[in-house]
């Protein structure tokens, strides 16, 4: 990995699903990685996309589609094992976890908003036991990047996750506590691992839905999913411009 003051040159994306993530693809022209030369383990349905941008190298990495099922595989778990993976076998110098997200209007969320996480935690590890109940919440701070926000004039937010689309009443109280803007169903796993193998990694996140709304979320979701992707590639790439030519000390 870089130093803080060596040029990054190695970035890693990680997005949670196909739809999000091949605009991204095509942006930076990548290729996906034929099997025979894949670094990730058989039988991981993980998809890796590789290429040159600038003077960066990019790695696009997503969990791919359910053996079972053929959806794409969301959540924190199979976000949390192909961050993993791809953190040790492709070394890179920062992570970029880029993907879509439900927004409160209470805190001034809109559709089509991009908001960089200052923060993530989680909502629906619910341990009422002294200690574990804050290692639960895995509440932590970001990668400070202040000169990003500046430049690309992104909104700023607190991010918390869960394994569901809705929001039960429970999950309801702990996201208030939580004081999020956004929610979404990765960020604070990918945090979590970065975290482990001391990784900066920032988060990029697009509001799909508003959760205090009138409309069920699934329903809206579906509707603005391709339309806010776009917003999201958008920013990505604006994120990526940014970095290029640059040290992790100078976002």
């Amino acid at each position: 990995m870089a130093s803080e003051a060596g040029p990054i040159s190695k970035v890693l994306i990680v997005v949670a699903m196909q739809t999000e993530a091949m605009p991204l693809v095509s942006k930076f022209k990548l290729v996906e990685a034929p099997a025979h030369e894949s670094t990730f383990p058989k039988g991981a349905p993980w998809v890796r996309y590789h290429g040159n941008y600038k003077d960066l190298h990019i790695d696009l990495v997503l969990p791919g589609k359910d053996a079972v099922f053929g959806v794409d595989s969301v959540g924190t778990v199979s976000a949390a094992l192909v961050t993993s993976f791809s953190i040790q076998t492709l070394k890179p110098d920062l992570i970029i976890n880029a993907g879509t997200a439900g927004g409160f209007k209470a805190k001034g969320a809109s559709i089509g908003d991009v908001f960089l996480a200052s923060d993530v935690a989680f909502h629906d590890r619910r341990i009422p036991i002294p200690v574990f109940d804050m290692y639960g919440t895995g509440a932590r701070k970001t990668f400070a990047a202040p000169n990003i926000l500046k430049e690309l004039n992104l909104k700023v937010g607190k991010l918390s996750t869960g394994d569901s689309l809705d929001m039960s009443p429970h999950d309801e109280e702990v996201i208030l506590s939580n004081d999020a803007t956004i929610k979404d169903m990765e960020g604070a796993s990918v945090a979590y691992v970065a975290d482990m193998f001391s990784t900066p990694a920032i988060f990029v996140k697009a509001v799909t839905d508003i959760v205090d709304g009138e409309k069920p979320t699934s329903e809206v979701f579906l509707q603005n999913l391709i339309v806010v992707t776009a917003a999201l590639d958008l920013a990505v790439t604006r994120v990526v411009e940014f970095i290029s030519g640059k040290s992790i000390s100078d976002l």
